[in-house]
C-alpha cells in the first residue's frame, strides 16, 4: 500500500517535493503574473485560458491544485472545478479573483469551495499552502483508514 501512494504522490509532482499547479485564467496579464509568483514560489505551474483547455489538461496530467479564475457567468470555474474533484487522484481546487476590492480570503463553508481574492503575495502563498496541506492530510487519512479498514479500498 505505502509503495502504491508513493508512486501516485510522483504521478502528481514533476519533480520531487514540487507541486503541480493547474492555473486556469482568461486574462492574460493576470494569468502570467499568477503563474510568474506561483513558479519563483517553488510550484510547477501549468495554465489554460479556457474551460476546455484546462479539462483537457486535467485529463491529460495530474495536479496537485487547480486555480480557477474564468469568468464563472456561464459556470465555466464550476465545470472545470467540478472535472477536476471528479478525477480519482482528488487535486485541491479554488476559485480565484483577480479584481475587484483586496479584501481578506473568504471560504465558502457550506461548499467547502474556497474564493481567494487579491491579497497580498505572502498572503495567498500561504493560502495555496493551507489547501495543499490540507489535501495531503486528507490523503493520509484515507489512506490510514484503508489501512484499518481494508473493506473500504474500494471507497475513495
Amino acid at each position: 500500500m505505502a509503495v502504491r501512494h508513493a508512486a501516485s504522490a510522483r504521478a502528481w509532482r514533476s519533480e520531487p517535493g514540487v507541486a503541480r499547479v493547474l492555473l486556469v485564467e482568461g486574462d492574460v496579464t493576470a494569468r502570467l503574473a499568477l503563474q510568474a509568483i506561483l513558479q519563483a514560489s517553488g510550484y510547477t505551474v501549468d495554465s489554460a485560458a479556457s474551460a476546455p483547455e484546462a479539462i483537457d489538461k486535467i485529463e491529460k496530467s495530474k495536479f496537485a491544485l487547480v486555480l480557477c479564475g474564468l469568468p464563472d457567468t456561464q459556470g465555466a470555474c464550476r465545470r472545470v472545478l467540478d472535472h477536476a474533484r471528479a478525477q480519482d487522484y482528488r487535486p485541491a481546487t479554488a476559485y480565484l479573483t483577480t479584481c475587484g476590492g483586496s479584501g481578506p480570503v473568504k471560504e465558502r463553508p457550506r461548499s467547502r469551495r474556497v474564493l481567494i481574492e487579491p491579497v497580498e503575495i505572502p498572503q495567498l502563498l500561504t493560502k495555496i499552502a493551507d489547501l495543499l496541506a490540507d489535501r495531503a492530510a486528507g490523503r493520509e487519512r484515507r489512506i490510514m483508514r484503508r489501512l484499518r479498514h481494508p473493506e473500504l479500498a474500494s471507497v475513495n
